[in-house]
């Protein structure tokens, strides 16, 4: 099938989110009218404005189809009640098995949910003349915290620097900022404070740096890396729950040694991949979850390195537990303005300031309840068949 060709008129397109700059855009496809009619709809061009703050050169929306999984009983520190969370996919039986693994936990009598540390970095790395000089700045740079403190708080009205390190590579220091973003996912937040705390050190120094990067790729933003493991970017969050032996066969129609057995199976198959961290699906949960509230949905690249345990405890029940080190969320600015996504953080009642905690408590315990689903499902021989039930159905017959 050829592409729509876009008429060329020798000129770009036209800038702005106003709606006669989107409806201008379109017609630089003048072949496209039936193509326009499924990308701006009524309600897209009703808030092209609001649209327009979150991309360059809009010309519609996309629509993926949201359901909601639940209820998912929490007790958490911030997350606490029956959540019915909106997910949004084109992967038939993922809401099917999420809304199983929560009703499965809320009939247990719930999870408990915690969020256990907060910090998101950002890691600048300055080039030196010499080792002698990266080292001397190194030292420097570790004297000045209430100075960098007070840079960050002049920047930004909800960031705050809370730990400053330093690496040494010859003559490169990789300098990790880590700070806290209030209800903000805060990517921007920290780049906007690193940007000063870079001018305040070219400014201050004793030792001049001959060069400068904003990241030097050492804090893992959107990437897999084993630091991931090791501490917290965002929020770490742990979510854990004990389940009879009597509901585990009655639910998820397998045993709990079948169901502890797969798990160190599944432990071992991680480590002959190479997987850093070891989870049977976060991905799914987070990337629906993701795209329906308004996060960066790329930001699942580390949010999914985390890990699950399951063993059999006292009387034969099963203790689950999740943890995941990276949850990059929030529930103010960004994509949770638009108006689709508004409406998904609002349907848990955890949109606007005070309610980034909880609805990271929310998410791992969405985690734990598709590990359960999933694990369950392997252990029963149900995966493929739910797939094939749920996953392929049919289209609907074109009317006559």
């Amino acid at each position: 099938m050829a592409a729509i060709s876009r008429k060329d008129s020798g000129n770009p397109l036209p800038k702005g989110a106003t709606r006669e700059a989107v409806l201008q855009r379109w017609q630089a496809f003048p072949d496209a009218s039936a193509i326009q009619s499924k990308l701006l709809d009524a309600g897209t061009l009703a808030d092209v404005e609001t649209y327009g703050r979150q991309i360059e050169h809009l010309v519609g929306s996309v629509k993926v189809p949201v359901g909601v999984a639940g209820p998912l009983r929490i007790h958490g520190r911030h997350a606490v009640g029956d959540f019915f969370v909106p997910l949004a996919t084109t992967e038939g039986a993922l809401v099917a098995s999420y809304s199983r693994g929560a009703r499965l936990i809320t009939h247990a009598g719930g999870c408990r949910a915690s969020v256990v540390d907060e910090a998101l970095a950002r890691g600048p790395v300055l080039v030196f003349a010499t080792l002698t000089d990266a080292v001397r700045f190194s030292d420097w740079l570790a004297s000045q915290s209430e100075a960098l403190s007070e840079v960050v708080t002049g920047s930004t009205r909800f960031g705050r620097l809370i730990r400053t390190g330093t690496a040494v590579e010859g003559n490169h220091v990789y300098v990790s900022f880590e700070f806290t973003t209030a209800d903000a996912a805060g990517q921007n937040m920290v780049t906007f404070a690193t940007e000063a705390l870079l001018a305040y050190i070219a400014a201050e120094s004793p030792v001049p740096a001959t060069d400068a990067y904003i990241e030097g790729n050492q804090a893992g933003d959107k990437k897999a890396s084993s630091r991931a493991l090791q501490g917290v970017r965002g929020r770490r969050v742990c979510a854990e729950v004990e389940i009879p032996r009597e509901l585990i066969e009655a639910q998820l129609h397998t045993s709990v040694a079948r169901i502890c057995d797969c798990w160190r199976i599944g432990a071992i198959g991680s480590a002959l991949s190479g997987t850093l961290g070891m989870n049977a699906q976060y991905a799914n949960a987070l990337a629906a979850l993701y795209l329906a509230c308004g996060q960066d949905v790329a930001c699942i690249a580390e949010s999914a390195v985390g890990i699950t345990r399951l063993e059999m405890v006292r009387g034969g029940a099963l203790y689950a537990a999740v943890t995941l080190p990276n949850l990059i969320l929030g529930t103010v600015g960004g994509g949770t303005r638009l108006p689709s996504q508004s409406a998904c953080l609002e349907l848990m009642g955890l949109a606007g300031s005070e309610r980034a905690p909880a609805l990271a408590e929310v998410t791992a315990a969405l985690c734990l309840a598709g590990e359960l689903s999933l694990v369950g499902a392997i252990c029963a021989g149900d995966f493929a068949r739910a797939h094939r039930t749920l996953g392929r159905q049919p289209a609907p017959e074109a009317a006559p």
